[in-house]
């Protein structure tokens, strides 16, 4: 949990603004809900169990829950429905830049991910795809301003729903190698996505070679990956692992090539699963038919999920549903079947792209932004319905984009920094010069300062004055700890001889003028930061 001092008062309102400029830009209005939330209206989408522990959840003195917002979906619908009663009414779009809680499980990184954060979050409500499609596109493209305005430097991709639920979903990522979300993107078209939602165009692995009988082998002991493919001497993507899953309770196997990683998002949405998760050694003892190492499709008596591009593989190895045994020449369709087939692997660097034939590329980056179409989802469970020009009620499409403003602010810090401190760019910077004046006891640099004060701040440009008692190496040290993108350095010798010098935070190049240019030397720096 964390405070805002004054400088990042300051740079928080700059985020804040660009954010309310791009969003009125496009005809989105204002309003301001509160944090607490009655449990209610929670229960009406079905959340208040799915959103799990993460919500912070209190009850008032009559025993009554509450939950302080993660996010506003459900109030904003229930007030849209109590509003708007025609298709005269719609579109509408409105929004809040308001603090959430989040009882994150593992706080950490400072405000990339704490308990309490202030967050941009929109809503809007139409009567077909199409009105919906039309502002998520306005969106996206007042996104890309915003980080743009905002100096940084980002990639949009694809992504999923989640708990959000949505079919149409896209992160804005800010670039950084400290972040926490690897990105796949294309080197030869736009194609980007999350990890979560990324794909790969399907290789057709050994799809000509001829079939052949399959038989069971001993293994004695061999039951990773790794270990069956050293034993049998075959390259581990001739194998097809089988994980087990329970997917709201039954067992499930998943089937997928032994050179991939399971992607459970992609999974549990392949399954239509609520919960999911990888099977205990206490759920083998519930289930003494599947045994821990050597599972296999092959007569396999529960649900099977493939990976598509199982079934071009062939002649592969699998468990054989007995310990120390596996198959070999397995093939699908004629020993096995699934029941579901879906791309359920995480796609990864060198892989082809699903759009072109590029080459997919990874990165790391930090999520900023995320915008959905929701469609009727909670439309229809919060009974938000307006009359069409048939008079009959139709519940309303729904969208919603949510900034992370607190999150945008941290990220530009791990973007722009160095060993001395942040580089803010200058339209997030608390003050965009600095005066540092290097011996207060020098009423000669005092007066120099203020006239440079007052000749810049008339322009409308944001300046600091570094008057404190302190030693120059402390101001120059505190200047780019503190990331203002101009320094102006006021010496006794330099301003004997009509000058100043000027550094750049950024490149720490510095450079010394005649006193009377300061400040179109100062504009001309400053617009080409």
């Amino acid at each position: 949990i964390y405070s805002f001092l004054p400088m990042g008062k300051r740079t928080l309102a700059k985020v804040e603004n660009i954010i309310r400029e791009e969003m009125d830009a496009i005809g989105s209005q204002e309003v301001l809900m509160p944090v607490l939330q009655p449990a209610d209206l929670w229960e009406k989408t079905g959340r208040w169990e799915e959103y799990g522990p993460e919500m912070m959840r209190i009850k008032d003195r009559n025993e009554r829950d509450f939950a302080l917002g993660p996010t506003h979906e459900e109030l904003i619908t229930a007030i849209v429905a109590a509003e708007v009663r025609s298709y005269k009414d719609l579109p509408q779009t409105l929004y809040q830049i308001q603090v959430k809680f989040r009882d994150e499980i593992r706080p950490r990184f400072g405000l990339m991910r704490a308990r309490e954060f202030i967050m941009k979050d929109a809503y809007s409500f139409h009567t077909s795809k199409k009105d919906l499609d039309k502002t998520y596109n306005d969106m996206s493209k007042a996104y890309a301003k915003i980080v743009k305005r905002s100096g940084l430097k980002y990639r949009s991709v694809k992504a999923e729903g989640g708990i959000m639920g949505g079919e149409v979903t896209e992160e804005f990522m800010i670039l950084a190698s400290s972040g926490e979300e690897m990105l796949i993107y294309c080197n030869k078209c736009h194609y980007g996505a999350n990890i979560e939602a990324a794909r790969a165009k399907l290789l057709k692995r050994e799809a000509k070679e001829k079939e052949k009988p399959f038989k069971p082998m001993d293994t004695p002991g061999k039951s990773s990956v790794e270990d069956v493919a050293r034993y049998l001497k075959v390259e581990t993507h001739h194998l097809a692992k089988t994980l087990i899953y329970l997917a709201d309770s039954e067992p499930v196997l998943v089937v997928l090539p032994g050179d991939r990683e399971a992607n459970e998002a992609k999974i549990q949405k392949a399954l239509g699963a609520k919960e999911l998760r990888l099977f205990s050694d206490d759920d083998f003892k519930i289930f003494p038919h599947l045994v821990k190492g050597f599972v296999g499709p092959v007569d396999a008596k529960n649900k099977i999920l493939a990976d598509e591009e199982v079934l071009k593989m062939r002649n592969f190895v699998t468990g054989a549903n007995e310990a120390d045994v596996h198959y070999i020449n397995v093939n699908y369709q004629r020993d096995f079947k699934a029941d579901v087939v879906e791309d359920i692997k995480y796609a990864r660097k060198g892989d082809i792209c699903p759009v072109c034939d590029g080459s997919l590329e990874t990165t790391r980056g930090i999520e900023m932004g995320h915008i959905f179409q929701l469609g009727k989802k909670y439309s229809k469970a919060m009974g938000a319905t307006y009359l069409d020009k048939n008079g009959k009620s139709q519940a309303m499409n729904m969208g919603c984009y949510g900034i992370g403003v607190t999150r945008l602010l941290a990220a530009a810090v791990e973007q722009n920094h160095d060993d001395k401190g942040i580089i803010w760019p200058r339209n997030l910077a608390p003050f965009e010069v600095v005066i540092i004046q290097t011996d207060m006891r020098e009423k000669k640099l005092t007066k120099a300062a203020e006239g440079i004060m007052k000749k810049l701040t008339d322009k409308g440009i944001e300046v600091a004055y570094d008057d404190r008692e302190e030693r120059a190496g402390v101001k120059f040290g505190d200047a780019d700890l503190i990331g203002y993108p101009l320094q102006i350095i006021l010496g006794k010798t330099l301003l004997e001889q009509g000058m100043v010098e000027l550094k750049i935070r950024k490149t720490h190049k510095k450079e010394i003028f005649a006193l009377e240019k300061t400040q179109s030397e100062v504009d001309k720096l400053l617009n080409d930061l």
